[in-house]
């Protein structure tokens, strides 16, 4: 291998450990944000933010959209082994970190929704990167928001405050996605 085929294999290494850091970081920055950041926050619930006039969601799902995107430049950047280790262990860290009353929603949540993502993600990505990360943060965003809510509420009454509240940080994504690709290309290095 040439040296430039090292650097951009070592670039690709180094993104990618910085994307699977970022990625296990939003998973107790999530459970952190539920129970301290918010517009309102109820003695026994979790902190609420507006995500859309009339609409509110717990503070967390804005870490849960970022996840999402997250895991799929983890697997741009090292590939579907890693991501799928990745998800083996944000669900481990779902798990520890979330509260009891909640610990097998919010397990099965991430685990079914990463998989969810993954399953959307992995077809998609070598041919449209940028259409292959919003579809399926966005199926994984539903997904995770319909398994939480009806394991853990036995309802879907917030579903739509969670989908708008994990949407925004999809939404937010996309101009990034386009600049990586961009540089990808530019760059020569090619998805793992």
């Amino acid at each position: 291998m040439s040296s430039a085929g090292v650097d951009l294999e070592r670039r690709r290494i180094r993104e990618g450990a910085a994307f699977l850091v970022l990625y296990a970081l939003t998973i107790p920055a999530a459970n952190w944000m539920i129970g301290n950041v918010g517009t309102l926050c109820p003695p026994n619930g979790p902190c609420l933010i507006p995500v859309a006039p009339g609409l509110m969601a717990p503070s967390g799902v804005v870490m849960v959209g970022l996840t999402l995107v997250l895991r799929d430049l983890v697997q741009r950047r090292l590939g579907p082994g890693a991501s799928l280790a990745a998800i083996a262990i944000g669900a481990a860290i779902s798990a520890a970190l979330a509260p009891p009353a909640i610990v097998i929603a919010s397990t099965a949540a991430f685990l079914i929704s990463e998989l969810t993502d993954f399953a959307v993600y992995t077809p998609l990505q070598r041919r449209r990167f940028v259409t292959a990360v919003v579809m399926s943060s966005l199926a994984g965003l539903v997904v995770d928001s319909a398994v939480f809510l009806w394991l853990a509420f036995g309802s879907l009454d917030f579903l739509m405050g969670q989908i708008v509240g994990k949407a925004w940080m999809v939404l937010l994504a996309i101009p990034f996605a386009r600049w990586l690709r961009r540089r990808d290309e530019r760059l020569g290095l090619a998805p793992a």
